[in-house]
């Protein structure tokens, strides 16, 4: 399956620069199995959804994973992209300039982080070992920025706006985008619908960033991301399956939740773990 079959075009001035308000008045393409297309308003998915029906959101939150520092020995400005936590000091980043990133060299980013490069990863990024003082979270929170995907050159004025209404659990480097589309009245209509709304929880990664560069797209190797679904979700959507019901995934990151939680007749088991698993055609 040649990367090729997936080349669209998508003319910039397509592209938002910056997020439209209300949220759930941006633009829903509505695709049919039979191939018919329709073009409506996010707030319409209310007509698309019916009674029964489970609608599964990533809870994830994104933190402001961009940071800025010096070098410490020349002073040469660094930008540093947090990926994954790897223990209470330890991250796993992408460098940027990253030829001169060697294992030993230390960052300064503000008065109370320092960071060292401690090893690499097989994918190009770098180990970092953090120093602070306080609350980590709490200090990336105050100088980092959000990282917008690539296509978007506007500056964020507002962090809240690459936030879900309904992010909890601080740990991504991206938004799980198909959900900023929601608002929490919006929310409220589809609950009194008679639709579950169940959260399951995957912090987006590397994955986001990283563009397919091999021909063969099954020779892709996804980064791995850590997900989370609890015992009731999974006790949940199995029920709604075995029933007939609809299991509607919000954005390709809960869809990836599911599909790594689910055996081969497609039965889901409760699960805190990392996946690299790649949905293709």
């Amino acid at each position: 399956m040649n990367t090729k079959e997936f080349y669209y075009n998508l003319p910039p001035e397509q592209i938002a620069q910056t997020p439209i308000y209300p949220r759930d008045h941006s633009r829903l393409l509505v695709c049919s199995r039979d191939g018919d297309i329709q073009h409506k308003h996010f707030f319409d998915i209310i007509s698309l959804l019916k009674k029964g029906d489970v609608l599964v959101i990533n809870s994830t939150k994104v933190i402001p994973a961009r940071i800025f520092g010096k070098k410490k020995d020349s002073g040469g400005k660094i930008e540093l992209l947090l990926l994954k936590r790897i223990n209470y000091t330890d991250w796993e980043t992408l460098v940027k300039p990253g030829k001169s990133a060697k294992i030993g060299q230390v960052f300064t980013f503000s008065e109370n982080l320092m960071g060292e490069i401690v090893d690499t990863t097989d994918f190009g990024g770098r180990i970092i070992k953090f120093h602070f003082e306080g609350v980590f979270e709490d200090i990336v929170n105050e100088i980092g920025i959000m990282p917008l995907p690539p296509y978007i050159h506007e500056s964020l004025k507002d962090k809240e706006r690459y936030q879900t209404v309904y992010a909890k659990k601080q740990g991504s480097a991206a938004a799980p985008t198909a959900g900023l589309h929601f608002t929490l009245e919006l929310m409220e209509k589809i609950k009194e619908l008679g639709v579950e709304i169940l959260e399951v929880m995957l912090h987006v990664g590397l994955g986001t960033f990283r563009p397919v560069k091999v021909d063969d797209v099954e020779n892709h190797v996804m980064h791995s991301e850590y997900f989370e679904i609890s015992d009731e979700v999974c006790e949940k959507i199995n029920s709604v399956k075995k029933d007939g019901g609809r299991v509607i995934a919000v954005g390709t990151t809960s869809v990836r939740v599911l599909e790594s939680a689910a055996d081969e007749n497609g039965f889901l088991t409760s699960q805190k773990r990392d996946t690299n698993i790649f949905i293709y055609p």
